[in-house]
This record gives structure tokens, sequence and C-alpha cells, in this order.
């Protein structure tokens, strides 16, 4: 599966910048966000595309204040969204100034015009945010572009989950991408559950990632030790900008932490291995093998007196010890010589 030019069974973690709210209402704010993703070595820039009307109702009902603990309680979720969205009029300048310096990007939409809205851009894929993995139309609708479809699971039960996957499936998209998200901001490492990575990879016969929202990098690099294919994470140019999702956003020094130590993860996984490589065949003038440890003499018997298994590598394998004992050398060898076939008889 390809989410634009890169390859998710051979390219390694594709990492996503969410900018989100962190363009500080300023167009030229959300360019250096993406100019920062791209110098850090991000794969892709991820946008949201909603209006505050697209997402919920201008109302002061209790029903829509916010409440439970989050960093936004007792503001309206109106006041919110109009506060974090991302004006559609900037979306083609972004989009083109990505493409430009040569990063993907691409959005998650909130409702179907938002969807018409991004087709004119071509996106390389399209994300389904956490709380929008109830919206069965809205999945229908997306996956029906046929674009790779990068799901959250946050607050899903394991039946919608498969619901998800099955409506992409049955619009003919099997380009499926299940994240693990714990949908608390920030949340707490406790809430992780990076065991369900493998886990969704295998139940719904995708390809895993993790969204996080955890404060610092540990998370996407013991996801990657899992075997996300995919990592999402808000982005901020500087914690001074403020806005709704500054707290658990990191800067660019720490975001280019979190994608080099993810990539010295990678390398670390490698494969599974048995071959004898050069180094290893090289190495192996470590390891033990028989040596002559005195000087003998022709007809003399080997016993485990004059044999041993000491380093270096450079003599019979260890293994074979057992079995010589009691047979004769047939020449004189001095000790530190490596006991080989013709030696003895």
């Amino acid at each position: 599966m390809k989410i634009g030019n890169f390859d998710l069974n051979k390219d390694g973690v594709y990492i996503i910048v969410e900018l989100s709210a962190n363009h500080g209402g300023k167009i030229e704010i959300a360019k250096e966000t993406i100019k920062a993703a791209y110098e850090i070595g991000a794969n892709a820039i991820k946008l949201q595309t909603y209006t505050a009307d697209t997402l919920t109702l201008d109302s002061d009902k209790e029903d829509f204040i916010i409440k439970g603990g989050t960093l936004w309680d007792d503001r309206k979720l109106y006041d919110l969204y109009k506060e974090a969205y991302l004006p559609w009029e900037w979306h083609k300048e972004l989009f083109d100034y990505a493409r430009e310096i040569g990063i993907d990007i691409f959005s998650s939409p909130f409702d179907k015009t938002a969807v018409d809205f991004l087709e004119e851009f071509s996106p390389s894929a399209y994300k389904i945010a956490s709380f929008e993995i109830t919206d069965y139309e809205l999945i229908r609708y997306t996956a029906s572009k046929m674009r790779p479809m990068i799901i959250s699971t946050g607050i899903a039960r394991i039946d919608e989950i498969q619901d998800a996957v099955n409506i992409c499936r049955a619009e003919g998209n099997n380009d499926i991408v299940l994240l693990k998200c714990t949908s608390a901001y920030p949340a707490a490492l406790e809430d992780a559950n990076l065991l369900t990575i493998p886990n969704l990879a295998e139940t719904f016969g995708v390809i895993s990632g993790f969204s996080d929202h955890t404060l610092g990098a540990t998370a996407p690099i013991v996801a990657t030790a899992f075997g996300a294919k995919v990592i999402e994470k808000h982005f901020i140019l500087n914690k001074s900008i403020g806005g709704p999702d500054a707290d658990f956003s990191l800067d660019k020094e720490e975001f280019a932490q979190m994608i080099k130590v993810v990539r010295e993860t990678e390398k670390l996984l490698g494969k599974v291995d048995y071959n004898m490589s050069e180094k290893k065949k090289k190495s192996r003038q470590f390891a033990r093998s028989l040596y002559i440890t005195k000087d003998v003499k022709a007809g003399e018997m080997i016993s485990e007196k004059n044999v041993r298994s000491v380093r270096p590598g450079y003599g019979l394998h260890p293994k074979y010890l057992k079995n010589i004992v009691g047979k004769h050398f047939c020449l004189n060898l001095h000790k530190g010589t490596p006991l080989k076939w013709r030696y003895f008889n």
C-alpha cells in the first residue's frame, strides 16, 4: 500500500505532522510549519477541513459545553472549533506550497462538503478523525474517492472498527490504515495500550499505526517497535504560538528528536536474519575454538589437559572436543596451535 510515493510495506514508518489548530490564525505560520515538517524529515503534513458549523451547533445548552476534565472545560464546542479551524481559503496555497517543497499533504474531512472541496487538490490520502469513526456515511463517501483511508479508532468499539473497515471494502477501497489512538488531550501513558497496534493489523487485515496524544516522544518510539507503520503527532513551530492544541504538541526540536529515534528504532528492528553476513563471519574470530594448550608429540593422546576451548576462533568447533578425546596426535605441535583435523588420527 502506498501513500503518495511512500510504500508502507517497504519504506518504513510514515510520519505525519498534524497541524491541527497550531497555526495561530495566520497562514504564514501554517506555511512555516509545513517547511519545518519537511526540514525535520516528516513524510506528510495533515490539515483539518471543517468549520464550526460543520462540526456542531452554535448553542449555549449544557450538551454543547465542554466538560469532563479536558483542557477546554467550560468552553462552548462552537467557540472552540471556531478558534481552531483552518480557513478553507488557505488550502490551495498550503497544498501548492507543500508540493513545491516536496512533502505529502492531505487532510481530515469532517463532512461531505469537505470531501468535495478537498478532491479539488487530489490529496494523497484521507484521515478520518477518532470522533468521526461513527459517521458511517462520511466514511462511505470518503472511501468512495478511492484514496488511502487512515482511520483513528480512539473512541470506537470493536464492532464499529469492523463496520468502518467493511464500509471501505464495500466501496472497493482496500487501502486502509487503522490507528490506535487514545482520545484524551493529553493522553496518559497508561492508557496508550500499544499492544493493540499489532492486534489491529491481525484482527482486521489492515496496516496499523498510532495517532499519539501523549506528552513527549516515548509512545511513538515504542509504537514503532510494536510494528506501527504510520505515526501521527501534533506539531507546533513554537509553543508561544498558543492555541487549543499547544499543550500536547511537540515543537520543532522535540519532533525532530522523535523522528531521529523512530528511524534509529527501525534500524534496530531490522529483519529476522540468521544468515552469516561478512560482519558475522569476521566477528567469529573472537569466538571460542579448540587449541593445543601445551607442547605435544606425535603419538600422544588427546585429552582435556592438552586441548581446550578458548578464544580466538581459528581452531575446530568446541562441539568436537568430546569426540576427539582419546585420539592421538600425528605431529609434534606447540602450545597455542589451533587444532585441525589433520593433526590427529
